[in-house]
């Protein structure tokens, strides 16, 4: 019998043929191989499904039919996943380097017993030029309470393993990736840093053009893990800490 992939990576799409090109690009120079890609695609009207396949990358499924948005096509891809580990790398974002994967392979296989690897991210314009760090800085050690001081590592350069994971929430329209990842992390044996930058992620994204509405939904959903009074205290710093990075 056939044995599964290692990783799952999953592309979400809706009229991208100006940034998935650079995604098709970074995940065939991967020299890892041992993967599986699922490009899920809302019915795009552009040229984003021709650019998918004509990518010839080995292993791809391509799914494009209407969806209920960014969550509900990423459950899709889930439920069509066979990978040992699941990687969401949507239209736009890639992976930092063309060893990303095997790097994330070889601690895998030195770390049977995690279920989590996770690494840092740069954040890059259109043109993949690094236009700045990340605001939060991935820990050296995660944990579930980790994100009560928000999302410390961004949800493309999270790898779960599949059969810990669940479907998003779709009460959540910004930030289903951020109570994913909680409950991801509660379920998890171990969690591993790669420690290195593992994914460059594209600025213009739909949480970023919808940044308070996401904020809003961050502060709900860190209440009902951590507590309102404490998430509401917490959440008086993050403003003090912000008008700080301004100034």
């Amino acid at each position: 019998m056939e044995r599964n992939p290692l990783f799952s990576i999953i592309t979400i799409t809706f009229n991208a043929e100006t940034t998935i090109p650079a995604t098709l690009a970074c995940v065939k120079a991967q020299t890892c191989k041992d993967f599986e890609y699922i490009v899920i695609d809302g019915n795009s009207t552009d040229n984003t499904v021709p650019l998918a396949q004509s990518a010839e990358i080995s292993g791809t499924t391509i799914i494009s039919e209407p969806d209920k948005g960014l969550y509900d096509a990423m459950n899709k891809g889930l439920r069509l996943a066979k990978g040992e580990f699941v990687i969401f790398l949507n239209a736009g974002d890639s992976f930092h380097s063309n060893d990303s994967l095997q790097i994330a392979a070889d601690a895998i296989s030195q770390n049977p017993d995690a279920d989590i690897f996770y690494g840092q991210t740069d954040i890059v314009n259109a043109d993949r030029v690094k236009i700045a760090d990340r605001h939060l800085t991935a820990p050296d050690i995660l944990t579930a309470d980790s994100f009560k001081h928000g999302m410390l590592v961004c949800h493309q350069a999270f790898i779960a393993r599949r059969t810990i994971t669940e479907p998003y929430n779709l009460k959540y329209r910004f930030s289903a990736d951020f109570d994913w990842c909680i409950r991801c992390l509660k379920k998890s044996r171990k969690n591993v840093y790669l420690g290195c930058t593992l994914i460059d992620y594209l600025s213009e994204g739909v949480t970023t053009a919808n940044f308070k509405k996401s904020l809003r939904e961050r502060y709900d959903i860190m209440c009902n893990y951590y507590g309102t009074i404490p998430t509401t205290l917490r959440h008086i710093h993050f403003l003090a800490r912000h008008l700080l990075r301004k100034l």
